[in-house]
């Protein structure tokens, strides 16, 4: 099986680098793709209450016969949910749908700083509440920027472990990757080739060509040495195979700076300080 290597968390706990995203995965095809992602050699899957397949998830996990203990799983806590008692139950229903007891980390999908009076920090002292009874091994945050982060580190007792973030090489992150190892918060890439807008970029073809990988092969290795917690997705048996097959090769800082050298601060996803969407 394919050797993931682990990033150590600022409470003490590990996560694997290399995980599956199952972002705008329907349902009925989860299952399925988580497991073929799990018998791929993929330890860490990363869902959320608004992708509506937490339960296929939980179904999928289950039927692998891979120990629980042994597959770091991942939620988020959905946007209509913030107040505390809101997201008190949205968590209970998390565990629910996953069928676990537990998961490895739990995360604020958005800030929303334009609703709720702009209070995430009640939020996220409700997510320390479930880091406490240990129903969460982790709590962390998703799409916060350097300010939001600093507000929780200044008012709240626990920091993040984790930042998950939209970064690519069209979008480094470079301020916010900073701002997160000055408070030793984890950086998780979604969208990390950009919804494949970096594929045909010319530096990214000729690293690939010279390597013998595909383009997005050398961009997943990109985010690897960089650091990023990263998690492609991908219905696809072959494609989910071929992301994952990344270990047996590295890249040169040269080809590093090359790639990062490309950042044009291009989102494909929205900014995180006007986002204010709350699911029907």
């Amino acid at each position: 099986m394919t050797a993931v290597p682990q990033i150590l968390l600022n409470n003490g706990r590990s996560i694997p680098q290399f995980g599956f995203g199952v972002f705008q995965i329907p349902p009925n095809e989860t299952v399925e793709a988580v497991t073929t992602a799990l018998e791929a050699g993929y330890r860490h899957i990363d869902t959320a209450e608004m992708y509506g397949n937490e339960r296929e998830v939980g179904e999928a996990v289950r039927k692998s016969g891979i120990d629980r203990s042994d597959v770091f799983v991942t939620s988020k806590l959905n946007n209509a949910f913030h107040l505390p008692d809101d997201a008190r139950q949205a968590f209970d229903r998390t565990l629910d749908e996953l069928g676990f007891d537990y998961v490895d980390l739990f995360l604020i999908h958005w800030p929303l700083p334009t609703r709720y009076g702009g209070d995430f920090v009640s939020t996220w002292a409700t997510l320390e509440e479930f880091y406490r009874d240990g129903r969460a091994r982790s709590i962390g945050v998703s799409n916060f920027q350097p300010n939001h982060l600093h507000r929780l580190k200044n008012e709240c007792t626990v920091v993040p472990a984790v930042d998950q973030v939209e970064v690519h090489p069209y979008l480094t992150q470079d301020d916010l990757r900073r701002a997160c190892a000055d408070m030793q918060i984890a950086v998780e890439a979604w969208s990390p080739i950009a919804q494949g807008k970096v594929l045909q970029d010319p530096t990214i073809v000729e690293i690939a060509d010279r390597v013998g990988k595909t383009p997005a092969q050398v961009v997943l290795r990109w985010h690897i040495e960089r650091g990023d917690i990263v998690f492609p997705k991908s219905v696809t048996p072959e494609r989910i195979r071929e992301n994952i097959d990344i270990f047996d090769f590295e890249l040169s800082g040269t080809d590093v700076e090359a790639i990062s050298a490309l950042n044009r601060n291009e989102r494909t996803g929205p900014d995180p300080d006007t986002f204010d969407l709350i699911p029907s």
